[in-house]
């Protein structure tokens, strides 16, 4: 795994580098952080204490059969310093990493750990251990400061080595917009092939200080520390996103590349608006997701024109597969030895500009899902791999229509509903919406327009668009068949933990009558 071995070269050549810097919420007392030579010393008492749980259990659990029976240790705490030094730490050693998500429910919680046979879970939820206990889980759950303390006194390990690619690594869960999240295996060199993508193309170049604000259990944020340290670069880390505190470790730290989900580059983009000297040294902001709305692009662009941004396509299962530079986000540059396939529902190749499944190919791809989370099947008998998106070929390039829930049939079209909803994309006055596909009598299903109350109007902000209006927009801006035919508000969509809006959810609601019809 890369991650070791360059860890181990910097910590020998340039000991002092920054390796893992964390922060405050509200940027107060000093940044915790550790240098490379130091997050090697610290790997070693912190595998002592971690193999030291697992070694006491009587009765552990067995781990998942696709670990090759490695032990599975997750970390579950707010903490995005403390949850980056332990999965650093443990790339060294024969152990398998996992984060979850303390906000996800507790039931689901509990399920992933029993399903995939994790041993170790780092936790300060009185609540998930007692239901653990209640479930007769043979594993152990340690508070943040007990494992700290048990860290301290631990007799270190020997020093972290380069393991062979073939181990397991990382235990990863899907996003869980659509369904709840299955859980699959990384390699040690499924992850060197992916940092080779990215190295090529997302610039996490040595000594290059990334700031990577948001837990690690998105898997946007994990891998941003993974490229970080497996090139040789800082990664600066933070529990949530505050803009004042962003803007001062940018500043001070001299931060020139962020990653970061798009909800965070709007944040970043007023930050900047308000005082842009603070951003100078900002060159490149990284940001996963496709159908990246465009006023946010151009938003950017007008408060940091030396700033450029990259919004990448990927799915955590597979890995990098292409990039935009350019618009909204829907059309994806597919990196070169990343293989593209759209496919119908036989699985036949489709013509060019239809609709069909996104089948990939790359080298980074995990094996498949856990099966004790799942019966999906991730690759299909040819080795090539879809996680369910929606695609079609325009010129070369790939066009993102969203998930296989983000496709409606109406009257015979096929309607992308992403589409539909970047037709509102920058309306004045308008907040968050999500298009639907409601069933019909005689169409088999319409759409559906659902938008969320906006928050009280203030100096300066615009009044809520009419009905009137958005049909208007509507007609100007899609094709006929995309035109929503009902329009429904409501008080908050339905979202992930993430900050995903959830469409089954929100067609829920409206079937719910949780939403007001226009």
């Amino acid at each position: 795994m890369p991650i070791t071995s360059t860890v181990l070269r910097v910590a020998e050549s340039d000991p002092g580098r920054p390796a893992i810097v964390g922060g405050a919420a509200d940027g107060s007392g000093p940044a915790p952080r550790l240098d490379y030579a130091g997050l090697v010393e610290d790997s070693r008492r912190m595998f002592a204490a971690v193999d030291a749980l697992h070694a006491r259990q009587p009765d552990p659990p067995a781990p998942a059969a696709e670990t090759g029976g490695i032990p599975i240790t997750a970390v579950s705490v707010d903490s995005a310093f403390h949850t980056a030094r332990i999965v650093a730490g443990l790339a060294g050693y024969r152990a398998v990493s996992a984060t979850i998500d303390p906000r996800w429910p507790l039931a689901h919680r509990v399920g992933v750990i029993i399903a995939t046979g994790i041993g170790v879970v780092i936790s300060d939820d009185a609540e998930l251990a007692g239901a653990l206990a209640e479930r007769d889980w043979g594993g152990t759950i340690a508070g943040l400061d007990e494992f700290r303390r048990l860290e301290a006194a631990a007799q270190p390990a020997q020093a972290p080595t380069v393991r062979d690619g073939d181990e397991a690594f990382l235990l990863l869960f899907s996003s869980g917009t659509t369904s709840d999240p299955k859980a699959f295996l990384k390699t040690r060199r499924q992850y060197r092939d992916n940092v080779a993508v990215s190295s090529a193309h997302l610039e996490p170049l040595p000594g290059v200080a990334t700031l990577a604000p948001g837990p690690l259990s998105y898997s946007l944020t994990l891998y941003a520390l993974i490229e970080c340290l497996a090139t040789g670069g800082e990664a600066h880390l933070a529990d949530v996103f505050d803009p004042v505190a962003m803007a001062a470790r940018v500043a001070e730290e001299r931060i020139t590349r962020v990653v970061a989900v798009p909800a965070v580059v709007q944040t970043l983009t007023d930050a900047a608006r308000r005082d842009p000297s603070r951003f100078e040294t900002l060159d490149l902001v990284v940001t996963g997701g496709a159908n990246l709305p465009e006023s946010l692009r151009l938003g950017l662009a007008e408060v940091l024109p030396g700033t450029r941004l990259v919004s990448y396509y990927g799915a955590a299962e597979i890995g990098f597969i292409g990039d935009s530079r350019g618009g909204d986000g829907t059309l994806i540059d597919v990196y070169p030895g990343i293989g593209a396939s759209v496919r119908d529902a036989e699985g036949e190749e489709v013509a060019d500009g239809e609709p069909g499944t996104l089948w990939i190919s790359a080298a980074a791809c995990s094996d498949g899902y856990v099966a004790g989370t799942t019966d999906a099947v991730l690759r299909g008998a040819d080795g090539w791999a879809t996680v369910g998106d929606q695609a079609r070929m325009v010129d070369g390039r790939l066009q993102l229509l969203g998930r296989s829930g983000d496709i409606a049939v109406t009257g015979g079209h096929k309607v992308a509903l992403p589409e539909v909803e970047r037709a509102f994309d920058g309306m004045p006055g308008l907040g968050a919406v999500c298009a639907v596909a409601l069933p019909h009598r005689r169409l088999g299903s319409v759409v559906a327009l659902v938008l969320e109350a906006a928050g009280e109007e203030g100096e300066g902000s615009a009044a809520p668009p009419s009905k009137a209006e958005l049909q208007r927009r509507a007609r100007e801006r899609l094709a006929p068949q995309f035109v929503p035919r009902r329009w429904y508000l409501i008080e908050r969509l339905p979202r992930t933990v993430g900050g995903k809006i959830r469409r089954p959810a929100t067609t829920e609601a409206v079937e719910a009558g949780s939403a007001v019809r226009l």
